[in-house]
Order: C-alpha cells, then sequence, then structure tokens
C-alpha cells in the first residue's frame, strides 16, 4: 500500500481515489482496508468537497493514513470532484480505484480485480461483488436503462417487488457469484482502465449525484470496451452516510439524473413524445417518493 514510508508515490501504477463530504465516521476504515486490499502499492488520494475551515479531521485523517489530501473549493458533485483527483495523477498510473469512503474492501480485492483484468486489453472496467454491512449482495452489475426496462423499474421498483423490468435492469438471475460483462458497475467501488478514462474526460460532470456511474459505463461501451464483473472480489459498502437527513433533497436529485441519462441516450425531435412520457412518469414518482419520506 502507498501508506508504508518506504514505497515511493510514483512506483505506483495504481491509484485509489474517494470523495469525502463530512465522512469523518467512515474514512478511517476505509483508508484502514486498502493496506490489505492489495500486494501492489497503491496512491492513495481523497478529494473533499466539504473541507472544514477549522481543525480539518478529514485531512489529519489522510495524512495519518499516507494518502493525499486534495480540497476542492466548491462542491460540484462526486463526479467532479473524481476527476480533478484523476487529472493530479501521474502518467505512470494505469488503473484507478474509484470508492465511495463507506466502504471497506476486504483483504486482496484489488488484487483479485488487477488479476481480472491482466492481459485482457478489451476490458475497461472491473467491479465486484458489493455486500451491505448485513451482508446482502447489492446488484452492483446491471444492464444500461432503456426506455422499457428503465422506466418499469422506475414506476413499479417499490411497488412490484419482483417486477420483470427490476430484475431485467438489476440483472437478478441469481448470477451473483458468476463472473460476467455488464452495462455498468456500481461507482461505490470500481478499477477502471486510466486511458479509457482519459479518452472519456471521466465522468460527466452535468450529473451531480446519481448516475454518473451508469454514464460511465455505457460511454465505456460505447467506446467498444467491456465492463466486468468480478465477483471473487468482495467490498463491504455500509451505506450512502453523506446522503443522510436529505432524503427527499436525493430523492430529487436520483430522479433528475434519472431523466439526464435518458434523455441523453435517446435525443432528437423523433423520440420527444417518448421523452415527454417518461419525464412526466419519473417527476410523479419523485413526488410520491417524496411525500413517502418526509411523513
Amino acid at each position: 500500500m502507498a501508506t508504508e514510508p518506504h514505497t515511493p508515490l510514483d512506483s505506483s501504477r495504481v491509484a485509489v481515489v474517494t470523495v469525502s463530504y463530512g465522512s469523518e465516521e467512515v474514512l478511517g476504515p476505509f483508508l484502514a482496508s486498502l493496506e490489505a486490499a492489495a500486494d501492489v502499492p497503491l496512491r492513495v488520494i481523497v478529494a473533499d468537497n466539504k473541507p472544514s475551515q477549522g481543525s480539518n479531521a478529514i485531512a489529519t485523517m489522510t495524512a495519518l493514513a499516507g494518502a493525499e489530501y486534495l480540497p476542492l473549493a466548491s462542491n460540484r458533485g462526486y463526479g467532479q470532484a473524481i476527476n480533478e483527483a484523476v487529472k493530479g495523477l501521474p502518467a505512470e498510473i494505469e488503473w484507478v480505484v474509484v470508492s465511495n469512503p463507506d466502504v471497506t474492501a476486504e483483504p486482496g480485492s484489488i488484487d483479485v480485480l488487477l488479476a481480472a483484468v491482466t492481459g485482457d486489453s478489451s476490458i475497461g472496467a472491473v467491479g465486484p461483488r458489493i455486500l451491505s454491512a448485513a451482508g446482502d449482495v447489492y446488484p452492483s452489475a446491471r444492464t444500461i436503462p432503456s426506455l422499457r426496462s428503465g422506466v418499469g423499474h422506475a414506476l413499479f421498483a417499490n411497488l412490484w417487488q419482483g417486477n420483470p423490468w427490476t430484475r431485467r435492469y438489476r440483472r437478478e438471475t441469481g448470477a451473483e457469484l458468476v463472473r460476467r460483462d455488464a452495462g455498468w458497475l456500481s461507482g461505490a467501488f470500481l478499477l477502471v482502465r486510466r486511458s479509457v478514462f482519459d479518452q472519456l474526460n471521466g465522468f460527466d460532470e452535468s450529473y451531480f449525484m446519481y448516475f454518473e456511474d451508469v454514464d460511465l459505463g455505457y460511454r465505456i461501451g460505447k467506446l467498444g470496451f467491456h465492463n466486468v464483473y468480478e465477483p471473487s472480489a468482495v467490498v463491504v459498502h455500509t451505506g450512502a452516510h453523506s446522503t443522510q437527513g436529505e432524503s427527499a433533497r436525493m430523492i430529487r436529485a436520483h430522479h433528475d439524473s434519472a431523466k439526464r441519462f435518458l434523455f441523453k441516450k435517446y435525443p432528437g425531435p423523433v423520440l420527444f413524445p417518448l421523452r415527454l412520457v417518461l419525464s412526466t412518469g419519473l417527476s410523479i414518482r419523485a413526488r410520491i417518493e417524496e411525500r413517502r419520506v418526509l411523513r
């Protein structure tokens, strides 16, 4: 790991980038977990979207872990923070692990992901099996949303458990232990080929939050590379700590990002009526969900 004093930072070909937004409670365990996650040296960067004006616990925690601290002048979203961190990496970095701070990497998990891409230049990104704190498998490798599956999932996911659109979108077919291609991989934790990330200019910064990973996976596929799910690598995602207490606002952000992605995927005047129906349906669902969490 890059935190070992005898390991020159520039000798690493793998970087780990995470974004903090008041992440004091979870950042420590995340940084500590990286030591056993890889035998290769890691260059670790913590981009801070909410730097403190006084005593900065995030900066101190980052320094103690031997990682690099990158305070950002303003919060322009998760994707923009990741992009800023990646821009500052040296050319020697070939792979970038993008991770939420409320994740802990299981021992050897990054090594397994690196082994999965070795010798296969067609892979643009590879993601692990993601578990919840309770040990449940999170559907982190999904198909690209379409007008049919995306709308069906959006409208019925919380009303009809097991509906066919959600199953198709989430790939809930009992394949959580099978390595396979995916349309996109969860941005909670994934390994991305640096050259591909740079070619795509990173995450689309028009997404403030949510769907930036869907969009990245979609563009990786359009570029001719594969997104691969590798379940033998395991990480644990404890939860969206940075959005707790802001549920209604996050629901709006999620639905707005869903609209943005589907509008981007299905452009042009011919599809305008479909986009209008989609926008109306997602807006209605967002209002229903907001009322539910505000009760």
